[in-house]
């Protein structure tokens, strides 16, 4: 399906670009932006230097990172979804796992700009827990939740699961809330699940293009031995996100798309300049420690994230192929230097990486009898 584009880009740009950014994140961002290229069927242009936005026709962008209002909307001249891939919000804990929950107390510490009506809004689309912004909070909250059973503890800017921790008593939440040393940048104190199933739902809209999917993501082990993401599949459709609920879904498939909608419509209502083209919603399905079964969503992703690659080589291909109604599209990331030899034309980098090591991360169209990752 597609959507009114206003906007011709001269060419398409992998920028802004971090510069701490290691080589398999420069990678991903790159072969990112020459899926896009192809697809908006224009060049890729190179990032230029300097804090004015390139002169002549303005190109689409591809940031690494959530944009922030109004730095770099009068920096890259950027006013509505059509000019870039990623998202734009008023301030940066928007874009970080802090809005998924509310603050323990009304007058608890929060930072400016932050909405006190969301976790009303949210209601149960998401599970129990709490964002504390100061180590007495956190202490409050932690305490309280645990009164229920372990609960997980998740800086608010980590990300692949780095950085989270899961606390069974008081003990362990003193000790894990003394180990954090950035408290007041945001900590989110959320329900431990067991047995859980992640799944990914989410949309992007790119050159007239309005891609939707629902699919599952998985856990690997990095190179120090800790969990973190592994990879994706998504099924894929060229149409409005509502449309994914006329598919042969799960029931688990389903309930989580309906949580990611419900999600997606808070957030813009307590946000409403939010910008985004590409919306990425985690949603866990677990099993309380009561045995209840839990459904909520865990965060929002509005920046290229890990299943980025999966979405661009999806819309290219039913772009290609407009009878098409439906295609599974994968990312994988595995760590080590035993990794199989992947296929050449899904590779997105294969090497040893300055910050994570030895790291392979390919991603493309499912094909027949391939179980993608």
């Amino acid at each position: 399906m597609t959507h009114s584009s206003r906007f011709s880009p001269a060419g398409v740009m992998a920028y802004p670009r971090d510069s701490n950014a290691s080589q398999h994140e420069l990678a991903t961002q790159l072969c990112l932006t020459r899926k896009l290229a192809e697809l908006l069927q224009c060049q890729v242009l190179e990032p230029y230097q300097g804090d004015s936005a390139r002169p002549g026709a303005a190109p689409y962008y591809v940031p690494d990172q959530t944009l922030i209002t109004p730095v770099h909307a009068q920096k890259l001249g950027i006013s509505d979804e059509t000019r870039f891939f990623g998202g734009m919000v008023p301030y940066d804990f928007v874009a970080s796992k802090a809005i998924t929950h509310g603050l323990w107390r009304q007058r608890s510490a929060a930072p400016e700009g932050w909405s006190h009506f969301l976790a009303e809004r949210l209601g149960d689309a998401v599970l129990s827990g709490y964002t504390a912004f100061s180590a007495e909070d956190a202490r409050q909250a932690g305490t309280a939740l645990l009164r229920h059973g372990p609960i997980r503890i998740k800086p608010v800017y980590a990300n692949a699961g780095r950085g989270q921790r899961v606390v069974q008593d008081v003990d362990e939440l003193e000790s894990a809330i003394a180990e954090m040393k950035e408290i007041t940048r945001g900590v989110v104190l959320e329900e431990n699940l067991a047995e859980v199933e992640t799944y990914s739902v989410g949309w992007c809209r790119v050159g007239g293009y309005t891609l939707s999917y629902v699919g599952t993501q998985g856990l690997t082990q990095d190179n120090n031995g800790q969990d973190v993401y592994g990879g994706s599949i998504l099924r894929c459709i060229l149409d409005e996100p509502a449309a994914l609920t006329s598919l042969d879904m799960t029931q688990n498939e389903r309930h989580a798309v309906n949580l990611a909608m419900r999600y997606d419509a808070a957030v813009s209502q307590a946000y409403p300049s939010l910008i985004a083209s590409r919306r990425n919603y985690d949603i866990a399905l677990g099993q309380s420690m009561t045995g209840t079964w839990r459904a909520g969503v865990l965060e929002q992703s509005w920046r290229a994230g890990g299943a980025s690659i999966a979405e661009a080589s999806a819309l290219l291909h039913l772009a290609h192929h407009p009878d098409c109604r439906e295609i599974s599209a994968y990312t994988q990331e595995r760590y080590g230097p035993a990794s199989e030899q992947p296929d050449p034309g899904d590779l997105v980098f294969h090497g040893q990486d300055s910050q994570v090591g030895w790291l392979t991360k390919t991603g493309g169209i499912v094909r027949e009898n391939d179980g993608g990752s």
